[in-house]
């Protein structure tokens, strides 16, 4: 399944995504259902069975669609609807620094013992298709592509063996970072956090569609037509299931977490000469299996 969460009205939705153009609004199947997929989340099998009884009907609503019908309730037109992040507001942003082989021989590091991690604010978080925007005074802003993993059972100390039944999913997502903040603080928290800073998305794909704990799949991110990264999942140095028992010795791990595993190699910074984001730049991350987060990169307006 697709898991998405759009936007109706003024109200965030929960819905799925049964193709490129034909959703599902959860609310409208089943209205005793949860409105966020904070609680949603640990009681996927509930969205499972009505993704089922739906399902057998997407071809007669494409059809209608095609038409020019107007789709009957619950189904939804996904070119008239605006994606959000497929996660509002997350408990937490867990990140993972010095991830990916590749990346480490750019920098001429050593393997880490153990996974490096730090936070990013959750008010970051940018959807597809939403701007970029970079601070006023900030020159070195870099894009930095990312397989991420949702948590759908809350739980502590869960062990590798256990890690698959806390995920709820993956997701593209974009870890952009403000390298002189990087530089100058010593540290990861603002560098990672600026607003816009966390595009996600464009959906949440359940791991029965995936290999087992996401490996296996290529990821790429293009600034505009130029092909910056290309790696692929195999090539983490800390696999999901890995990462999942290791943050949870110690931070507890809540429905709707995300934790965004690391980025390849092929990042700006480590360019010659160094290459950072501009006005006018799209930003493109695809990961196999999953799909395609593309996003704008705009000036901010100095309030």
């Amino acid at each position: 399944m697709k898991l998405i969460t759009f936007m109706q009205g003024t109200v965030p939705c929960c819905g799925l995504a049964l193709s490129e153009t034909v959703g599902l609004n959860l609310a409208a199947a089943d209205s005793t259902l949860p409105g966020n997929w904070h609680a949603l989340l640990p009681n996927l099998e509930v969205v499972h069975e009505i993704h089922k009884k739906y399902l057998p009907e997407l071809g007669e609503v494409e059809s209608a669609r095609l038409g020019g019908h107007l789709l009957p309730e619950p189904f939804i037109d996904l070119h008239k609807i605006e994606l959000l992040t497929p996660i509002v507001l997350p408990s937490k942003i867990i990140a993972v620094g010095l991830n990916y082989r590749d990346h480490a021989e750019e920098q001429n590091k050593e393997l880490p013992q153990n996974p490096m991690l730090f936070s990013k604010a959750s008010t970051c978080l940018q959807m597809t298709g939403g701007p970029i925007e970079l601070p006023v005074g900030h020159e070195q802003i870099d894009a930095e592509a990312e397989l991420a993993v949702i948590i759908g059972q809350p739980g502590k100390n869960i062990s590798t063996q256990d890690a698959a039944k806390h995920i709820a999913g993956y997701t593209c997502f974009n870890d952009v970072s403000d390298r002189e903040a990087q530089r100058k603080d010593r540290q990861y928290f603002r560098a990672k956090s600026m607003d816009t800073g966390g595009p996600c998305g464009p959906w949440i794909v359940t791991p029965d569609e995936l290999p087992e704990f996401a490996q296996g799949l290529n990821i790429t991110c293009h600034w505009n037509d130029q092909l910056m990264q290309s790696s692929n999942t195999n090539q983490l140095i800390f696999p999901v299931d890995e990462l999942i028992s290791y943050i949870s010795r110690t931070i507890s791990l809540m429905p709707g977490d995300i934790i965004s595993t690391g980025t390849p190699g092929g990042v700006g910074v480590f360019r010659d000469p160094k290459v950072f984001l501009k006005a006018g730049d799209t930003i493109t991350v695809e990961i196999e299996g999953i799909g395609v987060l593309s996003n704008p990169v705009v000036d901010a307006i100095d309030d």
